[in-house]
């Protein structure tokens, strides 16, 4: 994995199909190296596009979360890695045992890093109390950042505000990858940030120390995907 800014922006292939999913992806040529695959385009186009983006010199970001037993968890981590994928998530709120579980799978594939997410981007502290957790997102994040890591977490998934308490916590060797990131001019999008509850700019994401930053729709909707692209890399 690269250190330049451009080379720690992942571009999310929200997509519905694998048609237009390649079509942004020969759009955007050179320009990104760094892709998200997430559960709509896997399950729609498979898992050939996977290894077609590994192929064609990509890494892929592959979004599971997974949350199933154990056993089911180590056996998707190690698809993952058979497919070539550079990362993999697991949910955090599943325990130690999936998180171990998902680490001790993936050491036969040293590219693959396992990342446990924290408190998904689109839940509130109204969302947390619905499922009985009386903690609040900042602090439910931190406590299973905590948990992660004791796990054998290469790192985590977390919001943009939750990065710099996150980076103090987990010092500079793991990985913090930030998805709800958007432009500073798009305080929203089709009358919605996103589907995220607690979205940043990139800038703030990076300056935080963020390790990756995760965009979407400010790349993949842009009439010009490339120039929209150099605006994230630029810190938005």
């Amino acid at each position: 994995m690269n250190d330049t800014t451009a080379d720690r922006v992942i571009v999310a292939l929200d997509f519905d199909g694998r048609a237009g999913a390649e079509a942004l992806v020969d759009r955007l040529g050179d320009a990104c190296g760094f892709y998200k695959v997430g559960l709509e385009l896997l399950t729609a186009a498979g898992p050939d596009l996977v290894r077609e983006l590994v192929a064609r010199g990509h890494e892929v970001f592959l979004d599971l979360k997974l949350f199933e037993i154990p056993h089911s968890v180590a056996g998707a981590v190690r698809a993952a890695g058979a497919l070539g994928a550079s990362m993999v998530t697991v949910h955090a709120m599943g325990g130690t045992g999936i998180m171990t579980a998902a680490v001790e799978a993936a050491r036969d594939f040293p590219r693959l890093k396992v990342l446990a997410l924290t408190v998904v981007t689109s839940m509130t502290g109204g969302d947390l109390a619905d499922i009985g957790v009386a903690a609040s997102t900042d602090e439910q994040v931190v406590r299973l950042a905590r948990l992660a890591v004791d796990a054998g977490c290469d790192g985590v998934i977390a919001a943009p505000r939750e990065t710099g308490p996150l980076r103090e916590l987990l010092g500079p060797g793991r990985l913090i990858v930030t998805p709800g990131v958007r432009l500073a001019d798009e305080s929203s999008l089709d009358g919605e940030a996103g589907g995220q509850a607690r979205a940043g700019t990139p800038g703030a994401a990076f300056a935080a120390g963020a390790s990756y930053v995760v965009v979407g729709r400010s790349v993949n909707r842009a009439a010009d995907p490339v120039a929209a692209l150099r605006r994230v890399a630029a810190g938005g």
